[in-house]
């Protein structure tokens, strides 16, 4: 049984990646600046999932997260990066605030979170598992979210980076790219936009947040132990980066 904190999980991916975890057996502290929803995610296998609140951009939160998590649940031996934010506009109408706020969430999120609970995990000995949500928008770009691409962007080479230094700790760091998704958050997009992009995809429709936690619980998994620094996309082939 593996104990997986994942961020995110009140809603979405985040959401659907603990309730893959819990569906095979696994703990999970299902971690969300919503605690409302966190906890209602936790209602679907109370035995297995903890709630437990955090705003992943605030530092202080999140050490306040890793010392409930330790002290309440136990040390993750896997930790899930799923929670993000952005809001689709041209780049020459942002504001400092909402690029800082993109930046601090999708980029400094991740950040905060590995550096919080990678001592924890180091010093348990045994390896674990680093999952980055990413985005294609950080592989090939994407007008109206040229911020946000480039925090994504930024998670991509954090992943690469850390997986070399987490290695001598057998510990493996991947990232998964969704292209456009089911969630709250793409239902939030000017309806124009959300059109474009489903009949751009090859599939015609958009992924299910189950069918992109499915690569997500595969890098946790044991037949993934040898495989670290990679980014897959999943996307329905609407982007198809080398």
């Amino acid at each position: 049984m593996k104990l997986a904190l994942v961020t995110g999980a009140g809603s979405g991916i985040g959401k659907a990646i603990a309730l893959g975890f819990a569906a095979r057996g696994d703990r999970v502290i299902a971690a969300d600046i919503d605690e409302a929803a966190a906890k209602a995610t936790a209602q679907a296998h109370p035995e297995l999932i903890t709630a437990l609140p955090v705003d992943v951009a605030d530092r202080a939160q999140v050490d306040t997260l890793r010392d409930r998590a330790h002290s309440e649940v136990g040390v993750p031996n896997v930790v899930v990066n799923a929670a993000g934010w952005d809001r689709t506009d041209q780049f020459l109408n942002a504001t400092t605030e909402f690029a800082e706020k993109v930046v601090a969430i999708n980029y400094l999120g991740p950040v905060h979170i590995c550096s919080a609970f990678l001592p924890g995990m180091i010093e348990a000995g045994g390896g674990g598992r680093v999952i980055n949500l990413a985005s294609d928008a950080g592989r090939v770009g994407s007008a109206g979210e040229t911020i946000y691409a480039g925090a994504k962007g930024g998670v991509i080479a954090l992943t690469k980076s850390l997986a070399r230094e987490m290695a001598r700790y057998a510990i493996t760091v991947n990232c998964v790219c969704p292209g456009p998704t089911d969630t709250p958050l793409f239902a939030a997009q000017p309806e124009k936009l959300r059109e474009a992009l489903v009949k751009a995809i090859p599939f015609r429709r958009l992924a299910r947040p189950e069918e992109v936690a499915a690569p997500v619980l595969f890098f946790a998994s044991d037949p993934a132990s040898f495989i670290t620094g990679q980014v897959i996309s999943v996307s329905g082939g609407l982007t198809m980066a080398g």
